[in-house]
């Protein structure tokens, strides 16, 4: 399978089908698998936090989170096949887990938003088999017994994919300290996918997300919480890519 690297991240060069069936052969697979998503914000980070690229380099499965990824590619002479988020990649997931019989387990997100999203997945996939949901507490990752009764119930419920919305790179790392512990055979980080299913916080409209400003959407819905990630944080990407492309 192709890759595309892009600020030293190297991105799985496929389409929504290909991730879909990759997917679906982690399950049967012996082994832990888990999946990336990343978007502008995670490559950032990634050129600071060595620990965050050691988990990305590991990880089976690297999808491109956002149109600016697809337009970087481009920009390189190496183009994406096609944007697959986090967002868009949960429910498709679940729609097939519902179809094929794979458990689910969330965990993760704001009080109250993986049980919302289970119910409503519930009421669209009366078949879905969600095993389990939790929202721990706020600052439960250094918390050892916290951890262990998380551990303890996600081993219990026998997940076949375990989806984590803690944001990045808390979720990858998470799920990188525990993937022996668990014994899950897929694990991917949602960020606030949980959220947008129960409907807590709503999602671009369409045309923003197709154009690329579904950044835009997010900062207007969340200016206190989002504003340096988007205007300071974020910015730093597009003058490493023109780095990238002129270093050849």
């Amino acid at each position: 399978m192709s890759k595309v690297n892009i600020l030293g991240v190297s991105i799985d060069n496929v389409d929504w089908d290909e991730a879909l069936f990759r997917i679906s052969e982690f399950i049967k697979g012996p082994k832990f698998s888990f999946v990336v998503t990343p978007n502008i914000d995670h490559i950032v980070k990634i050129q600071h936090d060595p620990e965050f690229g050691m988990i990305y380099k590991n990880a089976s499965l690297v999808l491109a989170d956002g149109m600016p990824i697809i337009w970087a590619s481009r920009f390189l002479g190496t183009p994406l096949k096609e944007r697959i988020s986090g967002a868009d990649l949960f429910p498709k997931l679940c729609a097939a887990a519902a179809k094929k019989g794979h458990k689910l387990f969330f965990l993760g997100g704001r009080e109250g938003a993986a049980a919302g999203a289970a119910q409503i997945l519930k009421e669209k996939y009366p078949e879905i088999k969600i095993t389990g949901y939790y929202c721990p507490p706020f600052g439960f990752e250094n918390d050892h017994d916290e951890n262990a009764k998380i551990i303890k119930t996600i081993k219990d419920a026998k997940p076949d994919i375990l989806f984590v919305g803690l944001g990045a790179p808390k979720q990858e790392t998470w799920i990188y300290k525990y993937k022996d512990e668990c014994g899950v055979p897929v694990s991917i980080g949602v960020g606030v996918t949980f959220e947008f299913i129960a409907g807590m916080v709503k999602r671009a409209p369409l045309w923003m997300q197709k154009s690329g400003l579904e950044w835009l959407w997010r900062l207007a819905m969340e200016p206190r919480r989002l504003w340096r990630r988007y205007l300071v944080d974020d910015m730093r990407f597009f003058w490493l890519v023109a780095r990238q492309k002129m270093k050849g």
